[in-house]
């Protein structure tokens, strides 16, 4: 990844790259060790797999509805400082974790941290949008979802191994204060907050404007339907190999993170590829769109297909899965960078992640309910996941027109 692209005041994007991907992988491991330490926690607390959901859903009502103000700020005040005041609010609330007592104060918890971790996605599509070249975001992009995808492999087999020796308290507690380190390097760099790279227009776009392209519907419904499965998977996987599957904790850590980890180095190798694709005169519509209706086939199959399946037949499901999804998660934000471009790119991430993030909201809450409702099986949750599918290939495929730059001017 190139740097020269830049004023001498600022940052170069390869450092710029670097230290937001490892914000997003301190964000997935902080928002992931719910889901690792779930069997600890419930039995600490004395919590059905309904009052989980709702913890889970706790986090992600925060974390979508969160998304238009930080967009908004983001556009506003600047990527740099909202990412900086995001990180520290959700390494405070992890750190604050390993003190709860009940179920009140994890729930108080978890909104705080979504409140935090909302900020993520859309300063850093602003400052991807503002600072690096268009012929780079497919890596950029690529190295961001490395960043936020290894963070549960790592996430999952560290906290597997800490919560199995010292408890999910103390776990907590130490990932929450290591956290706040990333704050230092972060407010030492210098951002091009104002000046577009490959602007179409710097003309000011409207709120309006951006709520009324088909395409920010389209990627909005797709998102959703993408989310449902991955926040499916990372809230309940852990849960269900160690109760249904009866894998100890620890060997639930090292499947777990490393189906996590394939899919982070499958993301890293996508946005590499997207950019040569499209430097070779791919078309941007058919390099971008096609991952993504492959992760949805994919996910259609192996949700379908896992609860059924014998362990090994499962697992190497599990895999799969998290080889398509890795190879379309570039493309997510790719779509809006290029589409809305510097002058819209953060309040465009912002709508269409709330939107994206209404499955942690009803799908994580939903399926502990049908999980309590079917006496412990997961069974219904896992085809509910699989059938969700269906609505993303319609969004990407369907609704989203050719994916090429905003006219702004006449919009």
């Amino acid at each position: 990844m190139q740097s020269e692209a830049r004023s001498p005041r600022t940052t170069g994007a390869i450092v710029l790259v670097g230290l937001m991907a490892l914000s997003l992988f301190i964000n997935y491991i902080d928002r992931g060790n719910l889901a690792t330490g779930a069997t600890q926690i419930r039995a600490d607390l004395n919590l059905s797999a309904t009052a989980y959901g709702a913890l889970a859903a706790a986090f992600y009502f925060a974390y979508a509805f969160c998304q238009l103000p930080a967009g908004a700020l983001s556009d506003r005040i600047g990527g740099k400082l909202v990412l900086g005041l995001g990180a520290l609010l959700w390494s405070l609330s992890t750190l604050l974790t390993g003190f709860v007592e009940g179920f009140m104060g994890l729930f108080v918890l978890r909104l705080m941290l979504g409140m935090g971790e909302s900020v993520a996605f859309t300063t850093t599509s602003k400052i991807i949008a503002t600072n690096v070249p268009r012929t780079q975001m497919g890596l950029a992009n690529g190295v961001i979802g490395f960043g936020y995808l290894v963070g549960p492999a790592v996430g999952t087999l560290l906290g597997g191994f800490m919560m199995a020796q010292w408890g999910w308290r103390a776990t907590f507690f130490i990932f929450g204060a290591i956290s706040l380190l990333w704050l230092i390097p972060w407010s030492r760099v210098r951002i091009n907050e104002a000046k577009p790279v490959d602007a179409l227009s710097e003309q000011p776009v409207t709120m309006r404007q951006i709520l009324g392209k088909r395409a920010l519907w389209g990627a909005s419904l797709g998102h959703f339907a993408g989310n449902w499965n991955w926040y499916f998977i990372l809230g309940y996987l852990p849960m269900y190999l160690e109760m249904q599957r009866g894998f100890s904790k620890e060997d639930m850590a090292a499947v777990v993170s490393s189906a996590y980890l394939v899919n982070a180095l499958a993301a890293l190798f996508a946005g590499w590829a997207i950019d040569k694709a499209i430097a070779r005169g791919w078309s941007p519509s058919l390099t971008l769109k096609g991952p993504l209706a492959l992760a949805h086939l994919a996910g259609l199959v192996c949700m379908l297909a896992m609860p059924a399946m014998p362990i090994y037949w499962c697992i190497a499901l599990l895999f799969v899965y998290e080889i398509a999804l890795g190879l379309s998660c570039p493309a997510y934000f790719i779509i809006p960078q290029i589409m809305a471009g510097p002058s819209a790119a953060a309040r465009w991430v912002g709508v269409q992640n709330m939107m994206g993030n209404m499955p942690g909201i009803i799908g994580v809450f939903f399926a502990g309910v049908l999980i309590d409702a079917g006496g412990g099986s997961y069974s219904t949750a896992f085809l509910l996941a699989g059938l969700v599918n269906i609505l993303g290939l319609i969004g990407w495929l369907g609704i989203l027109p050719k994916v090429e730059p905003v006219d702004w001017k006449a919009a």
